[in-house]
């Protein structure tokens, strides 16, 4: 037996928003510049499904950031995830998703289940006393509503310094003022469909956040990060190896994978990476696996690249290829942009996608299996998430792996398109699921 986890004593807290886009991850990048300033080692990790996120914590802390998401993994698996961040830092600092009460799987769920103190991030851009009234609101909240969550902290967004950030900390009774984040070139994140632009695309410019970093009073702080100290059972398969060897296809169009992934499947086979944008030759392996990402911003390249031509025909010859949203999109017939123009994929399943204006489907998603597949026996579900702006058309005779128990999948009631030994699902799968180990298990 082995043990992936110990008993945590990483100290760490909570940065959660009153909603979206209040500025929560230029404050946690902002919160972790400054601990390095301060001598520490802070890790980073996110609360809910997000890849990317976790990219910009990654760009700036040279480290893995953690997803930690009660759905995806468990309970167990996100105090297994949080345990495991003691091996890059001595502190660290959890984004929230959305506001910290929104969901049924909320920042608030993630706080209670790791007992982790909770710093509010608040938009201060035009209010003073309103933000402290915002935030002591929401410190009260909790206890009305159920939360065994402990607010303690206000964290200013978007504010500016003098008579403004007075005004706030003044304001402030019952909750600790840890500091602001200012309006600065450098600071803003851009957007596009499917959320911010990527860490390594879009990085916060390194002196506007040394400058947001000085606002941060680090020593506060600290006096509020607490050392949840949970004992997370061993992984029995943690080290259990299979000698899988496991194809991974990473560019730009296939960039959505968890790090904790892609961990289990170096730790447990072996992984190799290959490029499908740039026609890499797919490297020798037992099976494929192709994330999710952004095909449809390289539709034209994908149409003409040799690699799908050679994954077309492994998957003709039996090799297991497990495919992720954009997987699944680069593994059917054809892709349509949004400016209509239609590209060949690979054609291994009977599936024609096209790119719609808004978000097609997003939520958190179970599925049981119809049949054995790559990633779960029949009967057994699995958990994972959806977030697309790409409709799929599926064949009248296509063959679905899963049933859905929630969530859209494909057509509302059926995922998992099923071709050879290939599968494509709408759905995203963290490790924590169970969906890789049987991967690595029934190649």
């Amino acid at each position: 037996m082995t043990t992936d986890a110990v008993p945590s004593d990483l100290p760490g807290v909570v940065l959660a928003g009153t909603a979206s886009s209040v500025g929560k991850t230029v404050a946690t990048l902002a919160v972790c510049r400054a601990l390095e300033r301060a001598g520490r080692t802070p890790v980073a990790a996110k609360a809910g499904p997000d890849f990317i996120d976790p990219s910009h914590h990654a760009a700036v802390l040279d480290r893995p950031s953690r997803t930690l998401d009660p759905w995806l993994a468990g309970e167990t698996g996100i105090r297994r995830a949080y345990a495991r961040g003691a091996d890059d830092g001595d502190v660290c600092v959890v984004e929230g998703m959305m506001g910290l009460y929104d969901g049924d799987v909320s920042t608030a769920a993630v706080a209670a289940a790791l007992d982790l103190p909770v710093v509010l991030v608040v938009d201060a851009s035009a209010g003073m006393e309103s933000v402290a009234a915002t935030a002591l609101g929401f410190q009260q909240y909790a206890d009305r509503a159920g939360y065994d969550v402990d607010v303690v902290g206000l964290l200013a967004a978007r504010a500016h310094g003098g008579r403004h950030e007075r005004g706030i900390r003044d304001a402030v009774e019952g909750l600790r003022y840890v500091g602001r984040t200012p309006k600065l070139d450098g600071l803003e994140i851009p957007d596009r469909h499917l959320g911010l632009h990527f860490g390594d695309e879009s990085p916060v410019s390194a002196e506007a956040l040394d400058s947001a970093a000085r606002q941060i009073r680090t020593g506060a702080l600290l006096d509020l990060t607490r050392r949840p100290r949970l004992d997370t059972p061993p992984s029995l398969r943690a080290a259990d190896e299979t000698g899988v060897r496991v194809a991974v296809a990473a560019d730009d169009a296939f960039r959505f994978v968890y790090p904790s992934t892609r961990d289990r499947l170096a730790a447990r086979g072996s992984v190799e990476t290959f490029s499908p944008v740039a026609g890499d030759s797919v490297p020798d392996c037992d099976a494929v696996y192709l994330p999710g990402g952004y095909p449809e911003r390289h539709a034209a390249a994908l149409s003409e690249s040799a690699t799908l031509e050679e994954l077309a025909a492994l998957a003709a010859d039996g090799r297991p290829i497990f495919g992720e949203c954009g997987g699944l999109m680069a593994l059917g017939e054809s892709l349509t942009t949004s400016e209509g123009a239609e590209h060949a994929m690979a054609g291994v399943l009977p599936v024609e996608t096209r790119m719609r204006d808004g978000p097609v489907a997003l939520d958190h998603v179970g599925v049981r299996a119809r049949t054995d597949c790559l990633i779960a026996p029949a009967g057994e579900t699995r958990r994972g998430h959806e977030f697309h702006y790409s409709s799929g058309t599926a064949a009248p005779d296509a063959r679905y792996a899963f049933e859905m128990v929630r969530g859209a999948g494909i057509d509302g009631a059926n995922e998992g398109l099923v071709e050879y030994r290939t599968l494509g699902t709408y759905a995203h799968f963290h490790v924590g699921s169970g969906a890789f180990d049987y991967l690595l298990e029934s190649v």
